[in-house]
């Protein structure tokens, strides 16, 4: 792989200790919480994949939707010779984009897993000869240095996972990729708009329990990693949608009183009848929302397309006062 190139911007138990710290501080207030990003192990990986077949989880579909028709639109829009994906994850819908964009030199696929940035850019060199690819072992939450490529560049932030971010953590995160881009650049923004409450919940609900066993996975990630002794029997999928603040709220409610320990911490957490872990917020969004977030971060919303049920959205946006 002579195109390929990986930067390693995280210690190599950055994760270790990141982990630690949320969980100390997650399952030690009131009301406790645990980050969504410990879903994600090897386990966790295979069942959000799963999640994304099932006929009630419709973001993933209608994003692809999107991109397998507007693609081409998008790289002409762009003209981008540089493409930059914040969790790039196995970079499988971005591989649309690649396609539709003969100009492009270079892919930048940011992510926390290297073995995931490794598999991603084997597939797309056998796939894309001429293509370079630089991939960032870093956390998109926090702000990030890119290298020196060709521009314009185009930063894409796919599958709605901007609505796990809460609305603080929203405006910082937007800020941080407003100050990566430079005239001429743009960001192409993947949303899940607000639709009806009983079609958000099955999302998140399915009948077949595929997302209480994701769900669930948080605890066990703990048992290994911090060798805590949950039991995930002891525990019920919550998934609620809270129309004030219009979005998904994913909980662990204990099903009886029980008391957890974990042992890496030094930690007793007792849990009452019916307390609950939050554990993930996902986020819905309206057009204005959306253009006024941007805006109040120095970026201007200049392309709107969503499937053709309405039911997501990707919305392309340049640096306030850039011409495009």
């Amino acid at each position: 792989m002579n195109d390929f190139q990986l930067t390693r911007t995280l210690d190599e138990d950055a994760a270790e200790k990141a982990l630690a710290s949320d969980v100390l501080s997650g399952l030690t207030r009131t009301p406790k919480e645990l980050p969504p990003k410990w879903f994600y192990d090897a386990r966790g990986s295979e069942l959000f994949e799963e999640i994304t077949r099932l006929p009630e989880y419709y973001p993933t579909r209608a994003e692809r939707e999107i991109l397998l028709e507007r693609a081409q639109e998008i790289a002409a829009v762009s003209g981008a010779r540089t493409l930059v994906e914040l969790g790039s994850g196995s970079s499988e819908k971005t591989r649309h984009l690649i396609e539709a964009m003969p100009a492009l030199e270079t892919y930048v696929p940011v992510d926390v897993s290297e073995s995931a940035l490794t598999g991603a850019a084997e597939a797309l060199l056998a796939a894309h000869p001429g293509l370079r690819v630089h991939a960032l072992v870093a956390d998109f939450t926090k702000p990030l240095h890119l290298p020196a490529t060709r521009e314009p560049r185009l930063v894409v932030f796919l599958g709605g996972t901007i609505g796990n971010l809460l609305p603080p953590e929203r405006a910082a995160f937007l800020a941080s990729v407003r100050a990566m881009l430079s005239p001429g650049d743009a960001l192409l923004l993947g949303t899940d708009l607000v639709k009806d409450e009983a079609v958000l919940v099955a999302a998140y609900d399915d009948a077949q329990g595929v997302t209480a066993e994701f769900n669930k996975n948080v605890l066990a990630v703990i048992d290994r990693e911090l060798g805590a002794d949950f039991h995930t029997a002891d525990f019920a999928h919550v998934a609620v949608w809270n129309r004030e603040r219009e979005w998904i709220e994913m909980r662990l409610r204990a099903r009886s009183a029980v008391t957890v320990k974990v042992r890496a911490l030094d930690l007793v957490v007792p849990f009452e009848a019916g307390e609950e872990i939050l554990t993930e917020v996902s986020a819905k969004f309206r057009q204005d929302g959306v253009r006024e977030e941007l805006s109040s971060a120095g970026l201007e919303l200049t392309h709107w397309w969503t499937d053709s049920a309405g039911r997501f959205a990707l919305s392309l946006s340049v640096a306030d006062g850039v011409a495009r």
